[in-house]
C-alpha cells in the first residue's frame, strides 16, 4: 500500500511540475508585465533627468557667481581704461611745452612741468589705490602679453627683442590687461653685402 501511495504521490508531483512547465502566458499577462517595466523604465528616465537638471542648477549658480565676482573686480574697466586718457594727454601737453622755443629754459616751462608732474604723481596714486598699475617696459623682454612692439630699433648693446623705447605707457587691472605697453625693440644691425656695396659705388 505504501508503494502505491508513494507512486501515486510521484505521479502527481510529475503532473504539476509538468503543467506548470507547460504554463501559457495570456496576452493581458503579458501587457501586464511590459508595463512594469515601462513604469521602471519611465522612473529610470525620470530620475535621470532630475539629476541633469540638478547638474545643470548648479553650473549655472557657479557661472552666476563667477559673473558677479568679475563685475564687482572689474566694474571700473572701462572707466579706468577712459581714464588713461588723462595721462595720455598729460604726457602730450608736457612734450608739446617742453619742445616750445619760446618757452625754453623760461622760469615759467620750469613751474608749469612741475605742476604737471604733482598731477601725474597723483593720478598714479588714484589710480594705484584702485589696483590699476603700470607695465614695466624698458629693458625688458617683449611679452606679447603685455606689450606690443611699434617699431624695430638697430641696436648693438641689448639683445634682440629687448624694449629700449617706451611710446606708450600699459596698465594692468588686478593682473587683468587694461592696455598693453606700445614699445620699441631692438634688432641687429643688418651686415651689408660687400659685393653690394661696390655695385653701389661704381
Amino acid at each position: 500500500m505504501e508503494k502505491e501511495q508513494d507512486q501515486r504521490s510521484e505521479i502527481n508531483d510529475f503532473e504539476e511540475t509538468e503543467t506548470n512547465d507547460n504554463k501559457v502566458t495570456t496576452p493581458e499577462e503579458a501587457e501586464e508585465g511590459n508595463k512594469e517595466k515601462n513604469h521602471e523604465e519611465k522612473i529610470l528616465e525620470l530620475e535621470d533627468k532630475l539629476a541633469r537638471s540638478f547638474a545643470e542648477m548648479e553650473n549655472q549658480r557657479r557661472r552666476f557667481e563667477k559673473e558677479k565676482d568679475e563685475a564687482f573686480e572689474y566694474g571700473g574697466f572701462s572707466f579706468a581704461k577712459e581714464a588713461l586718457g588723462l595721462l595720455d594727454n598729460l604726457e602730450r601737453s608736457k612734450q608739446i611745452l617742453k619742445n616750445d622755443d619760446s618757452l625754453i629754459n623760461s622760469e615759467a616751462l620750469k613751474k608749469t612741468l612741475e605742476h604737471f608732474e604733482i598731477i601725474n604723481k597723483d593720478l598714479i596714486f588714484i589710480f594705484e589705490k584702485n589696483n590699476i598699475r603700470p607695465i614695466e617696459s624698458l629693458n625688458k623682454k617683449l611679452d606679447p602679453n603685455f606689450h606690443q612692439a611699434m617699431i624695430e630699433i638697430e641696436d648693438e648693446k641689448n639683445e634682440p627683442g629687448t624694449i629700449i623705447q617706451e611710446i606708450q605707457k600699459g596698465f594692468t587691472i588686478k593682473n587683468r590687461l587694461l592696455r598693453p605697453s606700445l614699445v620699441g625693440v631692438s634688432k641687429k644691425k643688418e651686415s651689408k653685402d660687400p659685393k653690394n656695396e661696390e655695385k653701389e659705388e661704381k
